[in-house]
Order: C-alpha cells, then structure tokens, then sequence
C-alpha cells in the first residue's frame, strides 16, 4: 500500500494521472463494457483455468484428456504456462510459436505470427497465447516483438496471469525508452491486479522511479547510454538492419552534438575556434591535424572520412558511422584499432566508454573479439 501511495503521488506529479483507468472489454461484445478500477483484476486459480482450457478444447473438438492431464499434472510450472501448453493442444500453429520462441538456442523471432495478431480467434485463446509467448520473448531480450504481441490483445481481463500481462508488458515498453506507456502498464499493475507478486511489484517499482529520473533532454548522457544499450541488444540479438541503423544515428548525432557543445564551453572568445579551423588544427574539411602545407597523405577518401589519422580530437559524424559499420567486416585489426583511437583521442573518459561500447558491438556481431 505504501508503494501504490507514492507511484499514486509520483504519477500525479508527472501528469500521468489519466493513465490508470483504461477501458476493459468484455468477452461478450454484447455486454456492458465494465471499467478496471483499484484491484478488480486477479490471477485465476490452477482449477479455474484448467476447467475454462478444457471448455475451449472441447469447443474445437480437440480434447485429449491424456496429453491434457499430462500438462496440468506438472504443478512445477506456472498457471499460465500450463495454460498455454494446453491450450496449444487444440492449435497446432501456436504449439510451434510456443515451442519456438521457449527454445533458448533458437533464433529470436523477427515478426509476430499472425495467429497472435488475428483478432477473429477466441479471446481466452489469443490472450494467454499471447502472454505466453510475450513472456518468453521478453526472457531473450525480444521486447518489441513481446511489445507488439501484447499491444494487439484488446481483452488483458482473459488472461489467467493478468500481472504477467502487465509486468512484461511494462519491461518491454521501459526497455525500449517507452516512458508515457510503461508508466501507464506500472500504474495498471500496481492498482488494477489485486494479487500480483511482489517479484514483480518491486522490479515495476525500481523502474517506475527510475524512469521519473529520465532527463527530458535527448542529449542527455544517461539518454545516450540507453540508446546504446539499445543498440548493443539489437546486435546481440543479429539484428543490424534499418532500426537498428536509425537507433545508432541518434547515437552518433547526439553524441556529436553533447561533444561539440563541451568544446564551445570550453573555448574562450565569441569568434570561430582555431580561426574557423577544425578541432585539430586544420583547414575547413581536411583531417583532424592536417594544414596546408602538411597533408597526411590518405590512401582512401579523406573528405567522407575523417579516420585517417592526424594528431587532434576524434569526432564522428552519422556519414562516417555508417561508412565505418558498413567497412568494419573487411578491415584488418590494426585498422579497426586505429580507428578507434582516433575517434576516441582527447575524449572525456565517460564518452570513449560509450564509443567503445559501439565498437565492441560492432566486433560481436562480426565474430571478432
């Protein structure tokens, strides 16, 4: 109760207030839509969901008392993943999606199946399916496709593990910079399930707090580390596409920008610094060190790259990021450091971790160590 009194005053104070009474639907179109209000929501009893799996496999004809006894038998595991294993034994597709995204050696899903998607299917039966599936999901890191699989499902009150819904829903949507919606999900967890776990109260509470501290300045480092901390998972998860590439342009610009905001605070006097020279010393354009008579002698490009060498202060653009993660597989390991150290020269130390970080990742995903 103490914990809901400050989420409670903590949400009031950020302008959240609007979020914890969202419309609930009923199973029944033809019924009064009932509103979720404080603790209306609980997770349905072992025999409960049981008796209702039962009903819907014998709706489908697909009641197999033997496979169905085995499943429940195993008191071991959760209501809900009991649940969703029977209710796979009446649906062939969803015992593979299941089977699938449960595997750990298995690839991390790209999509969401359309059978989770497909608003024509039983509501008890995508609900659960769904939570399921957004559970294991959310276990590898996967929270946009668990993020998109939960943001289809218009019945949350189907669910045998209504906390479940909310608390992955929540992680995903915090894990993914999401604050408006992950503070709606906390706020919906801690007030509309009567009986959610403390587990999952506590871990809903940290982030709840932690997200109240987020700076609404992009440009914020804490902003950027969750940005690379995005990225980082995505390559993990080999996953170097278009998203990807978008979430390290932010990366890069917004790193640029801090960076060159720290210089110009650093530099006395109202005219260009260096006399309208570049940070190492150069013309407009040339490599970091370079002058007019003194040219390092590139062997690639210079004017698209600013990598070649030189004596002053690395700085990336989003042009050069990409030119470098689309060359990184291909160059030779002293090439790969030499870039580092030049993009990383003269930095503050908190931002050479980050762009190391970037390279690590870089590194991973093209099997380097």
């Amino acid at each position: 109760m103490v914990i809901r009194k400050l989420v409670a005053a903590a949400v009031l104070s950020t302008g959240f207030a609007a979020v914890d009474a969202a419309p609930a639907f009923a199973a029944d179109p033809a019924a009064k839509q009932p509103m979720f209000g404080f603790s209306t929501l609980r997770a349905a009893t072992p025999e409960a969901a049981k008796a209702k799996v039962e009903a819907w496999l014998k709706s489908v004809d697909k009641f197999d008392k033997a496979a169905f006894d085995k499943v429940w038998a195993d008191e071991g595991r959760t209501v809900l993943d009991r649940t969703a294993d029977s209710l796979a034994l009446g649906n062939t597709e969803a015992a593979v999606i299941l089977a699938n995204v449960r595997k750990p050696d298995a690839p991390a899903p790209t999509e969401i199946p359309g059978l989770l998607k497909d608003a024509s299917q039983d509501a008890f039966f995508r609900t659960n399916v769904v939570v399921a599936f957004a559970k294991a999901a959310a276990s590898k890191k996967v929270y946009e496709e668990a993020l998109e699989a939960l943001n289809s499902v218009t019945t949350p009150e189907a669910a045998v593990d209504p906390a479940a819904f909310y608390f992955f829903k929540a992680v995903s949507e915090h894990a993914t910079m999401r604050k408006e919606p992950a503070t709606g999900s906390i706020v919906k967890l801690l007030d509309d399930v009567a009986d959610a776990p403390d587990r999952y109260k506590m871990v809903a509470t940290l982030m709840f707090f932690e997200m109240q501290n987020w700076s609404p300045d992009p440009k914020a480092l804490s902003n950027i580390e969750r940005l690379m901390d995005n990225s980082g998972r995505r390559l993990e998860l080999a996953r170097a596409g278009e998203k990807t590439q978008d979430i390290q342009k932010k990366i890069v610009f917004r790193l640029d920008e801090l960076i060159k905001e720290l210089e110009n605070k650093n530099k006395p006097g109202d005219g260009p610094p260096n006399g309208g020279n570049c940070p190492g010393g150069g013309p407009p354009g040339g490599p970091p060190g370079s002058s007019p008579g003194n040219q390092n002698n590139p062997t690639q490009n210079a004017a698209d790259s600013m990598i070649m060498g030189g004596s002053g202060k690395g700085t990336v653009d989003e042009k050069q990021l990409r030119q470098i993660a689309e060359q990184w597989g291909g160059l030779p390991p002293e090439k790969r450091a030499k870039i580092v150290e030049d993009i990383t020269r003269d930095q503050p130390q908190k931002y050479k971790q980050m762009i190391d970080e970037y390279f690590k990742s870089l590194n991973k995903i093209h099997g380097y160590k």
